[in-house]
């Protein structure tokens, strides 16, 4: 699965780990986060990450 990084902070998305404090489980690909998912660093929406 691709990785995708936070144009705004940096912040790396890494489907493996996906984001179990914000209850993303992990193998879970970007496209398939919830539309309301944000960075959990900086609140950044999803169409503000690019692929890595």
């Amino acid at each position: 699965m691709r990785q995708y990084r936070c144009m705004v902070c940096g912040y790396l998305y890494d489907p493996a780990a996906g984001d179990p404090d914000h209850g993303v489980e992990p193998n879970t690909a970007f496209e398939d986060l919830p539309e309301e998912w944000v960075c959990p660093i900086c609140g950044a929406t999803k169409d503000q990450f690019e692929e890595v």
